[in-house]
């Protein structure tokens, strides 16, 4: 049972650190992983795992990614709309393709949203280039989606409600000078 849940999942492995510890009794090397899991319908997430030896640090790294995932709005294979993510130095613009473009994105970027399920998307990176921090960045861009398709459907909403109230005080007038 718990190896088909497994193999629905992508896992992608972005950044592999080495990690040198000084101590009074020497050096202590220990090695951090960065992990993106998907499923492909829109659900991502990512994580960092740290241990003494490389797989150990893949599999606590995936595991925690898979506990930490995130509902993603697609539309079709892209994203509806641009926007921008940053997190700490790093910023990506994120831009809807038509479709057939295929994913157009850095290594970093690429993994996040291939693992998501998006097929065409065009992005740019503005700033650091470190792979945690663009990784990050790119999720807080699919973060704010959510937050631009909210506003889109308050203005939208506001819209009606303005056109609707403007008929009927046309409507008001009318009945008043017939």
């Amino acid at each position: 049972m718990e190896n088909l849940l497994e193999e629905q999942f992508i896992e992608r492995v972005v950044a592999i650190n080495r990690i040198g510890k000084v101590t009074k009794g020497g050096k202590k090397i220990a090695f951090s992983a960065l992990v993106v899991v998907g499923d492909g319908k829109g659900r991502v997430g990512v994580a960092l795992g740290k241990a003494l030896e490389v797989p150990d640090a893949i599999r606590k790294a995936s595991q925690k990614a898979k506990k930490n995932m995130m509902e993603v709005p697609l539309k079709g294979n892209t994203i509806p709309c641009e926007v921008i993510g940053e997190f700490a130095s790093s910023r990506i613009l994120l831009k809807p393709a038509a479709p057939g473009t295929g994913v157009i994105a850095g290594g970093a970027a690429r993994a996040v949203l291939e693992a998501c399920g998006v097929k065409d998307v065009l992005t740019k990176s503005l700033g650091s280039h470190n792979p945690i921090n663009l990784v990050k960045a790119t999720l807080e861009g699919l973060k704010n989606i959510k937050q631009v398709l909210e506003a889109f459907k308050l203005r939208r909403e506001k819209d009606e409600a303005a056109r609707t109230s403007s008929s009927e005080r046309s409507k008001e007038k009318e009945e008043k000078s017939g």
